[in-house]
C-alpha cells in the first residue's frame, strides 16, 4: 500500500472532500454531539476540544500510513458549506486493507451526500493509495448507513452480535461489509 505524502482535495460532483483543519472543530462537533448521529457512531468525544485533539493529533499522518484515522472534511463545492466529515486508516494487521468511515450533517442527510463522499473516498483508497480491500463496520440499527455502503457495491460480510455498548449502555450488532479492488466499478 501507497503513503499518501501530499494528499490534494478531491472533487466530485457536488462536493470537495480536503483534509480537516482546526477551525472545523466547531462544526464538526455540532453535529457529531446530535443524539441521532452519535449513538450510531463509536468516537470517544464529540465535545469541541475532543474533536479539536483528534484533527490536529491526525494531521500530523498521512493517508496510507498506518497508525490511526485520517479526517477528510466535505463541503459542499461551490458555497463551502460543510456537510459532513469522512475518515480511512489502515487496518492493523490486515495488509492491504483501508477502513473507512463517514458522517453527514443530518441538515445535509437525504441529498445523497454520503454516497459521493464515500465513492470518492473509495476510489482514492483503491486509485492512489493502492488498497486492496475498503471495509466497513455500522450500526446495525443504521439502515441509512447501510443503504449507502450497498450502493457502491460493497458486499454484506456478517454481523458481529454482541459487539459492542452503544453509549445508551445497549448492547449492539456490529454490520460488515467489503469491496474489493477488483469489484471497484469505477
Amino acid at each position: 500500500m501507497h503513503v499518501d505524502t501530499g494528499p490534494q482535495p478531491i472533487e466530485t460532483e457536488r462536493l470537495l472532500l480536503r483534509r480537516s483543519r482546526p477551525e472545523d472543530a466547531a462544526k464538526i462537533s455540532a453535529y457529531r454531539s446530535d443524539p441521532n448521529v452519535n449513538r450510531q457512531q463509536g468516537w470517544d468525544r464529540t465535545d469541541l476540544e475532543g474533536v479539536l485533539a483528534d484533527i490536529v493529533e491526525m494531521s500530523g499522518r498521512s493517508p496510507g500510513e498506518p497508525g490511526g484515522w485520517v479526517q477528510f472534511t466535505v463541503e459542499e463545492r461551490g458555497g463551502g458549506r460543510i456537510v459532513g466529515d469522512v475518515g480511512l486508516s489502515v487496518a492493523d494487521g490486515e495488509p492491504g486493507v483501508i477502513k473507512v468511515g463517514y458522517t453527514i450533517d443530518p441538515v445535509f442527510q437525504g441529498l445523497g451526500y454520503a454516497t459521493e463522499a464515500i465513492r470518492a473516498l473509495v476510489g482514492y483508497a483503491f486509485e492512489t493509495l493502492g488498497a486492496k480491500l475498503v471495509g466497513w463496520r455500522t450500526d446495525n440499527y443504521n439502515f441509512a448507513s447501510q443503504r449507502a455502503i450497498e450502493r457502491l457495491g460493497a458486499r454484506k460480510d456478517g454481523v458481529l452480535r454482541h459487539h459492542a455498548l452503544r453509549r445508551d449502555g445497549t448492547v449492539r450488532d456490529t454490520v460488515m461489509y467489503s469491496l474489493a479492488a477488483g469489484e471497484w466499478p469505477e
